[in-house]
């Protein structure tokens, strides 16, 4: 079965989705609250530098405290997220992250905030993270049918994508005008928004099965994870891509910026980035790939061009042009894993299965990014970047040697 190009009214009917009530409710509702998510760091970067004796080390504390329960308790949100209706959990996360950031902008208004408070609430936040994530992708399923997952997931991408750009951009013009209180008090509202707007999903609750302990459900979850070949290969390689992705854009491409480009320059390399990620959702729309996994492994090696492009010192141009087609590598790749999870996982384990999904796939990202910094240190950016574009390109295109990957149809049904 080959990638094929959908039939001229494909797009419509995709698009089509915009007019079912659940869909609309729930793009409406992540749209606003990853609009709040893009608005928020920036609001407490500067909100938390500006306090009376805050340092760096203030706010590497307080965000080590944000991230910390996002993977530390991401498997128990995935077992709530396989227990209870999926809805009911997003609601409780939104509202959660709504109290956090509400808790936040009280206390960068009134100028009281002890460091321990800071650093509770931002591990509340994290929680709320922890919570939602494994039940986002779920709940897709009880929203659309099977066959319309590929574009709703595109669709959903693509708001997010354009919710992220806007969210940074109004940031830091909302922290400069209003200060970083109010910035913060408007994040929180949009996630008492976004729980608002998902209390009228109406998910159906799980199917009936027998009662046990937590730990029992998390080792059946871990189970259907390590039992489909897949699924474990496909995660293995992404956990290095992500570490090398962000090594890329937190790490290296600022470094090359202070040493050979200049801030603008490596600004136009972001802008290509993200437009290639907006304007992939097209591509998406219209492919119909026979083989999903298979086309998700093949786009990989754009992950590791804008490295290359970095490496060899390339023109600022050809650089933007490598990262525009990482920018929708990773795209594709999202929308085409996202929606083989749900068509072929069991609505009942797919949130642990998420949760897993999530823990190994994040779980190389900090140390990327410690040793980005390290070897670029000690090699020098170029010989460094090429070094982890050469990791990327045999990390991203590994899970080929598994039948599994290089055969999975785009069918759904078991596993």
């Amino acid at each position: 079965m080959t990638t094929t190009a959908g039939p001229p009214g494909m797009l419509t009917a995709d698009l089509s989705l915009l007019r079912q009530r659940r869909f609309a409710l729930l793009l409406t509702s992540r749209t606003i609250s990853i609009f709040g998510n893009a608005f928020g760091p920036v609001a407490i970067a500067f909100g938390v530098l500006a306090l009376p004796g805050a340092t760096a080390g203030t706010l590497s504390t307080v965000l080590a405290g944000n991230a910390l329960p996002q993977l530390g308790l991401m498997l128990l949100g995935g077992v709530i997220g396989d227990r209870l209706p999926r809805h009911r959990v997003l609601v409780a996360a939104e509202t959660l992250s709504g109290c956090a950031f509400a808790a936040l902008a009280a206390m960068l208004l009134t100028g009281w905030a002890p460091l321990p408070l800071l650093v509770g609430v931002a591990f509340v936040a994290g929680c709320a993270s922890a919570l939602l994530l494994p039940s986002l992708t779920g709940v897709l399923t009880d929203v659309v049918d099977s066959d319309r997952l590929r574009p709703a997931n595109a669709l959903l991408r693509l708001a997010g994508n354009c919710a992220t750009i806007g969210g940074v951009a109004i940031a830091g013009t909302a922290v400069a005008v209003l200060g970083p209180g109010v910035a913060l008090a408007i994040d929180a509202a949009t996630y008492f928004v976004a729980a608002t707007l998902l209390t009228g999903l109406r998910t159906p609750g799980p199917a009936a099965r027998v009662r046990r302990g937590v730990w029992a459900d998390l080792r059946e979850g871990f189970r259907e994870f390590t039992g489909r070949q897949w699924l474990w290969v496909v995660v293995g390689s992404a956990a290095v891509l992500n570490a090398g992705t962000a090594a890329t854009f937190t790490v290296l491409g600022p470094i090359l910026a202070v040493e050979r480009i200049g801030a603008i320059a490596w600004s136009v390399i972001l802008v290509g980035y993200t437009a290639g990620m907006l304007l992939s959702v097209v591509a998406i729309l219209r492919i119909q790939p026979g083989r999903p996994l298979r086309t998700a492994v093949l786009v990989t090696p754009l992950l590791a061009a804008p490295l290359a492009a970095m490496g060899f010192g390339a023109p600022v141009a050809i650089t933007a042009a490598a990262a525009f087609c990482a920018g929708a590598a990773f795209n594709v790749f999202s929308v085409l894993w996202e929606t083989t999870l749900q068509q072929r996982v069991p609505a009942a384990a797919l949130s642990r299965l998420i949760s897993c999904n999530y823990v190994f796939a994040l779980s190389l990202k900090p140390a990327g990014i410690y040793l980005a910094g390290h070897f670029a240190t000690g090699l020098g950016v170029g010989p460094t970047t090429l070094t982890v574009g050469a990791v990327l390109l045999v990390a991203g295109l590994a899970p080929l040697a598994s039948p599994q990957v290089r055969q999975l149809t785009d069918d759904t049904g078991g596993a």
